[in-house]
């Protein structure tokens, strides 16, 4: 059952944006390294949360319950059809959007939001710095 009543639970939706915190947090620390690059480019197919053109590079930052994460999403009990329709799309667009990427040779990372969390934050931030690292020297030897 919700807890929320229906004026609440729209106000909290009408509150989520398609930018986190979490998103600005890891731009926040790739801009301080050294590294320049779009946020939510909406000219790029599926609007990645970073792009970087020059190097073919796309990051996608996944919301646990907005991407079906497979150790922490949860399914809401009410309205359960809608949210089983509404959330399994968001896979199937997931998939398809590494399909086009890959097939237009760019080079896809998605993170996970529970792999940003404060006790693993840097590890995975310096996962995201040698993946672009590696892809950065594959586009500059082509």
């Amino acid at each position: 059952m919700d807890n929320l009543t229906k004026e609440q639970r729209r106000k909290n939706m009408k509150n989520i944006t398609s930018r986190s915190k979490v998103e600005d947090r890891v731009s926040q620390e790739l801009w301080r390294r050294g590294y320049r690059f779009r946020k939510n480019n909406k000219k790029l197919f599926g609007k990645p949360d970073i792009s970087i053109k020059k190097y073919k590079v796309v990051i996608f930052i996944d919301s646990c319950f907005w991407h079906v994460c497979p150790e922490h999403s949860n399914m809401p009990s009410t309205n359960r059809d809608f949210w089983e329709k509404k959330l399994n799309r968001n896979v199937e667009r997931d998939k398809e959007v590494n399909e086009y990427y890959k097939s237009q040779g760019w080079h896809i990372m998605r993170v996970w939001e529970h792999d940003l969390k404060k006790k693993v934050f840097n590890q995975t931030v310096n996962h995201i710095q040698e993946f672009i690292e590696t892809n950065k020297s594959k586009e500059s030897s082509s």
